[in-house]
């Protein structure tokens, strides 16, 4: 079944981009070939502590404004300043606010790994990503069939692209292993009708093969949500409401940082 709710609308608005960017093609396969090789998002998450992917977020369907006004460039240094893994940079224009151009303001600012967080639904979209200069590129498996995962995760590696496959349920876990995923993200929120469940990455983050990288979403306000899903075997957080509206972005990251992994057994 297609997605629903919000999440269905987002990704037919996506597609619809994915149709503007077909003439050009050529042009981006070109800049993605050219790019400069990208830090790896992967290896950036693999300290001994939980790390923090520090999210560049102006507005969202469920809050409305967040950051309105918010700088890509000085709040990815803020964040890299307080102590964050990685980036995440959504690049949604319509409901979130995102641009294109504020991935290339952190790649500019900044040394850190730079997820590209957006609804990538077309192996095209994994070439676009690499020619802004990403790290990694979002892939949420309620999005796509389990056939264009598959393409989406070929398309990504043959332009030296990470993915994180995000997922909210044993099925789409299973699914994206079967895809060969190395990143899993575990959404609390439901995107399809934005209820957050904060138990659902405790249920999920275990289940997560000790191989790959596990990462909880949403939800992620304070240093205790990150203690408790590191009990449940994170080796990652993405946070984006709490510290996007902070008006001391670094010191928001740093009250997040340092707690340590617990790992995950089997």
């Amino acid at each position: 079944m297609p997605p629903s709710g919000t999440l269905g609308r987002l990704v037919a608005e996506a597609e619809a981009r994915v149709a503007a960017l077909r003439p050009r093609r050529d042009e981006l396969e070109r800049q993605a070939l050219a790019a400069a090789v990208a830090p790896s998002m992967s290896a950036s998450l693999l300290g001994r502590s939980v790390g923090v992917i520090a999210e560049v977020k102006r507005r969202s369907p469920s809050k409305g404004d967040i950051a309105p006004g918010l700088g890509a460039s000085a709040q990815a240094a803020a964040y890299a300043a307080g102590g964050a893994a990685a980036l995440s940079i959504l690049t949604e224009p319509a409901h979130f606010g995102g641009r294109d151009a504020d991935l290339a303001e952190a790649r500019a600012a900044v040394v850190l790994p730079l997820l590209k967080k957006d609804f990538h639904v077309h192996p095209l979209q994994m070439v676009e990503a690499r020619a802004l200069g990403a790290s990694a590129a979002l892939v949420i498996a309620r999005a796509v069939s389990p056939a264009r995962l598959g393409e989406l995760a070929r398309a990504a590696t043959d332009v030296g692209l990470e993915v994180l496959f995000e997922v909210r349920d044993e099925a789409e876990l299973e699914t994206v292993l079967e895809a060969g995923a190395l990143m899993i993200g575990v959404n609390n929120r439901d995107l399809e009708t934005l209820v957050i469940d904060p138990d659902t990455a405790v249920r999920l983050l275990p289940l997560v093969p000790a191989d790959r990288i596990a990462i909880a979403e949403s939800g992620v306000r304070t240093r205790a949500d990150v203690e408790r899903y590191a009990r449940a075997g994170a080796d990652a957080v993405l946070v984006g409401s709490s510290i996007s509206a902070s008006s001391e972005p670094a010191t928001a990251v740093r009250a997040l940082a340092d707690v340590s992994r617990a790992g995950r057994g089997g």
